[in-house]
This record gives structure tokens, C-alpha cells and sequence, in this order.
């Protein structure tokens, strides 16, 4: 199982991500309103703001480049959008 929350909204291939986003590896670890996206699992998709919400996805973020990051919300790094 591997979650993730966001704190800030990004953009991946051209698809917007909002800050408050839960995520999930997998359909089968998706809880509510969760977006599954797979290629998460791995250290070289993760993205700045994605804070771990469970063991594998300490693991995960651990391996990649925003290791030892500080989380933090503010100004327009916060705003969802559409």
C-alpha cells in the first residue's frame, strides 16, 4: 500500500493535480475519494508536495530526490483549481 497526500497542486503530462489530493498506487489501496495513479510507486514520478501517508510511501519518498523535504502550504502553490 502506498498514499500520498498533496499539499500544493501540480502538473503532470499536462494533467492538473489539486493541493488536498489523496493518492493511492492502486485500485485495491484507493480509500474514498482517492485518485490511483500507478506510476507513483516509484521515486522518479514523485512530485514537490506529496507528503507519505503510510509506510510504503515513506519508502517511495525516501528514494526519491524530495527526500528530507519540509511540507508546507501557503499562497498559490495551495490552489487546487480545475
Amino acid at each position: 500500500m502506498a498514499r500520498f497526500g498533496s499539499t500544493v497542486a501540480f502538473v503532470v503530462n499536462h494533467v492538473r493535480y489539486k493541493a488536498g489530493q489523496t493518492y493511492a498506487d492502486t485500485k485495491g489501496n484507493a480509500i474514498g475519494n482517492d485518485v490511483v495513479w500507478a506510476s507513483i510507486a516509484s521515486s522518479a514520478s514523485m512530485s514537490p508536495g506529496l507528503v507519505p501517508l503510510d509506510g510504503s510511501a515513506t519508502t517511495i519518498h525516501n528514494g526519491s530526490r524530495f527526500a528530507g523535504q519540509s511540507y508546507r502550504i501557503d499562497g498559490v502553490n495551495s490552489v487546487g483549481g480545475q
